[in-house]
Parts: C-alpha cells; sequence; structure tokens
C-alpha cells in the first residue's frame, strides 16, 4: 500500500522519536493513503515559509503478526482514544493506529468537549457528519523498518 508523509525535510528513514506527544493516536510516525490530503498539508510549510516535501513509502505488513488498531469512524472509541492521547495518558502498545484525523473542524468540536462546554453526546453527534480523512500512525520503530519502505520524495 502507498502512503505519503508531509514534512519540511525528506525523510529516508523514519523514526517515533522526531513525534511531537499530545497528538491524535500518540507519539508515532504519521502517514495518509490519501494524496490530495498529504499535499494540502504539506502546505503548511509553505505557509510558514519553510520546505515542503512529500515523501511516499510502500506500507507492506502481515496483520496477524502486529498489534493494529482500525477505527472505522468518528465515534465514541474513537474519541475516547484521542483524547486520553491528546492528554499524554495513552497506556495501550499498538504498533500502528488508523483512523480519522482530528481536522480544524473536528478539533474545535474536541476542544469544546475536552473543556466540558459539550457533552460526549453532543460532540459525537458533531462528529457524526464528518467524512474521516485517513491517518496511520505507526508507534514503534520496529515496525517502520520491517515494513515501511521509502520510495521518494518530492519538494513542493
Amino acid at each position: 500500500m502507498k502512503l505519503y508523509h508531509s514534512s519540511n525535510v525528506s525523510v529516508e528513514r523514519p523514526d517515533t522519536e522526531h513525534s511531537r506527544s499530545y497528538l491524535d493516536f500518540g507519539r508515532g510516525f504519521y502517514l495518509t493513503s490519501l494524496y490530495d490530503q498529504a499535499v494540502r498539508y504539506a502546505q503548511r510549510f509553505k505557509r510558514r515559509g519553510q520546505s515542503a516535501w512529500l515523501n511516499t513509502y510502500e506500507l507492506a505488513y502481515d496483520e496477524t503478526l502486529w498489534n493494529i488498531k482500525r477505527f472505522e469512524s468518528y465515534d465514541k472509541e474513537w474519541l475516547d482514544f484521542v483524547a486520553q492521547c491528546r492528554e499524554g495518558i495513552d497506556a495501550s502498545d499498538y504498533d500502528m493506529v488508523i483512523g480519522g484525523i482530528a481536522n480544524d473542524r473536528v478539533i474545535i468540536t474536541l476542544d469544546r468537549y475536552f473543556t466540558g462546554e459539550i457533552s460526549q453526546e453532543e460532540a459525537l453527534g458533531l462528529l457524526k457528519f464528518e467524512k474521516p480523512n485517513i491517518q496511520y500512525c505507526i508507534r514503534t520503530n520496529r515496525m517502520l523498518q520491517e515494513c515501511l519502505t521509502f520510495i521518494e520524495s518530492e519538494e513542493l
């Protein structure tokens, strides 16, 4: 499967050490299978006056050998997981997490939920109309090394 990672540099050897903490699915290397989504995300670097790179990889893995969590929609389970990861209290040991991105509209809803302005039911009601953008978060260096192959980097 072809996946993309946007950055301000070419990333030939991805790792989890350069990941920020408190992201949607915790610390890890984030990718998407949606080319247009990756290009749009890369534009944020250009807006900051930085270089924008689109890195392309091939992901190949045997699902029975890895601990993988998939979220099919923005639901209660996704909301709880993202809330824990963004608060830094995720204790799961997944090699990879796959699911929707908290885009700008989703982040506004999450912020309102986290501050107690809206209930979990209200947040889920707002999120159910969002079409998930897909993200893959590879959370272990072992999976990165064994399953992800660098193809190319393109400066945008």
